[in-house]
């Protein structure tokens, strides 16, 4: 297949990872690219999913469409569950029914976190809140219903857009001296741009499988706790002109919240590297740019 002409259907509009799939896709000349969401696309409906994969005629179907609110789904379960189990399942067995190679979207807090070293793919899973759970029956069910799907899952997916630990710490450097952040939590930040830029990357050899499906690990090079990552956003805000308030390593059970998470969440790429040629690159030059995006943007808050 000739990957200038492929037509690409992304399930979700709104989120992240669907946005910079649309600005990446300026970057493949000819490549058709659709995103379609709410509230044009409802997945608590197969008759809609199916009718959009058969109205777009996709050579790929991206299931980018999430409930990612970790904290929120704590007492939101079955609307989790309806988005990240019970969608992902319809989008599945429409991309089955048709004939389609799908790639779904999913999540590092599959896993406990109780690990020392990066996760493998095949390593036990053990989610710690509803979040990690909806989107490990996710998984389970999309693999159910299409064996030739592709599971990517990543972690810490940031951009200059919406709700992500970036931004707010941006947010909170504008509106507080000093900040508080967990220095006993590990992970890989991964910029939404490089995520995008991977998956429509491998687009065309996954239009052209025929075989099984699987498991892959994408997400941004070289491991960082929350604090770590929030140093870089905070010592890269200060180098280009913007606020640097003070910042305080804190223990995990010093901020409580709703939901648990893993302590280490990172994960291992060696395998995807190996299957499709390339390693993803090291998040801190899209982070870099991210802040510096959200300076040229915004606006401190107005004092009385």
């Amino acid at each position: 297949m000739n990957a200038s002409a492929m037509r690409v259907l992304v399930i979700g509009r709104s989120g992240q990872v669907a946005r910079a799939l649309q600005d990446e896709a300026l970057n493949h000349p000819g490549l058709s690219l659709t995103c379609i969401g709410r509230p044009d696309l409802d997945l608590e409906s197969a008759e809609a999913v199916d009718h959009a994969v058969l109205a777009a005629r996709p050579d790929l179907l991206v299931n980018a469409a999430a409930y990612t609110a970790v904290d929120t789904a704590e007492r939101e379960a079955e609307r989790a569950f309806a988005v990240n189990c019970h969608g992902a399942r319809r989008v599945a067995e429409a991309a089955a029914r048709h004939g389609l190679p799908l790639l779904h979207l999913s999540t590092d807090y599959v896993f406990d976190g109780s690990k020392q070293s990066p996760y493998l793919e095949d390593d036990a899973t053990g989610p710690l809140n509803v979040y990690g759970a909806s989107k490990l029956a996710g998984e389970v069910s999309v693999m159910s219903a299409h064996p030739r799907a592709v599971i990517l899952r990543t972690s810490w997916v940031f951009s200059a857009h919406g709700h992500n630990f970036l931004t707010t710490m941006m947010r909170l450097a504008h509106e507080r001296q000093v900040l508080k952040v967990v220095s006993d939590q590990f992970g890989n930040p991964t910029a939404a741009n490089d995520l995008a830029g991977a998956i429509l990357r491998i687009a065309p050899r996954l239009a052209r499988a025929t075989g099984k499906g699987g498991i892959h690990h994408y997400c941004g090079d070289g491991s960082t706790s929350r604090f770590g990552f929030a140093d870089f956003i905070l010592a890269e805000s200060k180098r280009l002109g913007g606020p640097c308030p003070t910042l305080q390593p804190i223990r995990t059970p010093e901020y409580p919240t709703p939901a648990r998470r893993p302590a280490n969440s990172s994960l291992d790429t060696s395998a995807f590297a190996r299957c499709f040629g390339f390693s993803p690159p090291s998040w801190r030059a899209e982070a870099s740019r991210a802040v510096a995006v959200l300076l040229r943007t915004s606006r401190p808050p107005d004092h009385p």
